[in-house]
């Protein structure tokens, strides 16, 4: 047993890279909620950190990464992180400690849960959403992560053993599962009081612009990190990141001052997370041109998507299922069009390079099995929570603020605020 050092260092960044993103998603979140819920908000994403953190040490980690059943779930080898101490996983001159690999993955499970919190902003009650967090990790995401993740030399999950489709960083086990499952808790929820009625901008915009700066600045251990080794497919993945981030902020306040007159602020940071989102999938498979073309398509993309919300009547408060489940789709079909074996030799070439349509048609399946699974079991998760213990906020309270009525405190000491703002 012989650990690469500097494959440890970065995955052990990477991993701290990717944690920072939840309070950095916090902060976005934060500014981009009314006043009165925006602690509320912020408290979301840090009950993802201590709940999932929870359930990854007793048994998250082994049913999601422990050795294979059918494809579909780990066993319990690995539960309280037993059989992991000394031990080290990755390819022949790059092995890592499985507790590093252990550490990085947990991250992903955090930012996952913690994202569809801005599906049900400002009406969701604060006990009912931990409670969620742990039941959603649980059946939902670690079930999806084994899935996509748990490559055991042909043994392992059945997306990336089985079918072979391509997922580098996590399209479908965190942008497409965590866009269907925003959209099933939003139409389980319902609408917010007031929502087309009364104004619901944003409170806080450089707050926003600065949680968009934490989560772009994260997103290069989430993806560059999945390399799992400090090389050339680690570059290629960052540096994809970047490019892919920038061209869909631009496209996006492009098309909106196109659309709408203005160029604004909550654009150019949608537009970077939309950019972010859809290179996570392929960073890792396709060259900077193709990044270039992804990010450039996501901003305009999900520009369109977020807007749609009006139209169809669900209440995705921050854009969740616009953002990731739209951006996500379209990266993991961007793969089987752009993907090329010069890139990386684990991947397949698509289209473009003349691996024909096969690869394109894996990436379906698993883009279509994933969304369904993650909106009907998330669907029937909120529906019992709903009808048990509650999962939305009585209307008074919601109409006081969550922050005063879950928390007894107020984000900014001001007196005189109005409830609507």
């Amino acid at each position: 047993m012989e650990i690469n050092s500097g494959d440890t260092a970065w995955v052990l960044a990477s991993a701290a890279l990717v944690l920072f993103m939840t309070p950095g998603l916090a902060i976005f979140y934060g500014g981009m909620v009314r006043v009165k819920s925006a602690l509320n908000m912020m408290m979301m994403s840090f009950a993802a950190i201590g709940v999932t953190t929870i359930i990854w040490v007793l048994y998250g980690y082994s049913l999601a990464f422990g050795k294979s059943n059918g494809g579909l779930i780990g066993n319990l080898d690995h539960i309280g992180l037993s059989n992991t101490l000394d031990q080290v996983t990755g390819a022949e001159g790059h092995q890592i400690p499985v507790l590093a690999f252990a550490m990085f993955q947990l991250t992903f499970a955090i930012i996952t849960v913690a994202l569809l919190s801005g599906a049900i902003a400002d009406r969701t009650k604060y006990s009912s959403w931990v409670l969620f967090v742990g039941v959603w990790i649980t059946l939902v995401y670690i079930p999806v992560a084994h899935w996509a993740f748990a490559s055991q030399s042909g043994s392992g999950g059945w997306i990336v053993d089985k079918l072979g489709a391509l997922d580098f960083a996590g399209g479908t086990v965190v942008e497409i599962n965590s866009g269907a499952a925003a959209l099933a808790l939003a139409l389980v929820l319902g609408k917010r009081d007031g929502f087309r009625k009364d104004p619901m901008r944003p409170h806080n915009m450089p707050l926003v612009l600065l949680g968009a700066g934490m989560l772009w600045f994260g997103w290069f251990g989430f993806n560059a990190g999945s390399a799992l080794s400090a090389g050339s497919l680690a570059a290629t993945a960052m540096i994809n990141t970047q490019i892919a981030s920038a061209a869909a902020s631009m496209s996006w306040v492009l098309y909106e001052k196109r659309r709408d007159g203005k160029a604004t602020t909550l654009g150019v940071a949608s537009g970077a997370i939309a950019g972010a989102v859809v290179i996570t999938p392929a960073c890792g498979f396709i060259n900077p041109i193709g990044a270039l073309i992804l990010g450039l398509i996501a901003g305009v993309a999900a520009s369109y998507a977020v807007s749609r919300k009006y139209k169809f009547g669900y209440d995705d408060s921050l854009d969740v299922v616009g953002v990731h489940g739209v951006s996500g789709i379209i990266g993991m079909l961007g793969i089987g069009v752009l993907a090329t074996v010069t890139v990386n030799a684990a991947g397949r070439d698509g289209l473009v390079a003349g691996g024909g349509s096969a690869l394109l048609m894996d990436q379906v399946v698993a883009i279509v099995v994933v969304a369904a699974f993650s909106f009907c079991a998330t669907w029937l998760i909120a529906k019992a929570i709903s009808a048990t213990v509650g999962f939305r906020a009585f209307k008074d309270d919601e109409l006081t603020g969550l922050d005063t009525v879950y928390h007894a405190e107020s984000a900014y000491d001001i007196t005189g605020n109005s409830n609507r703002y």
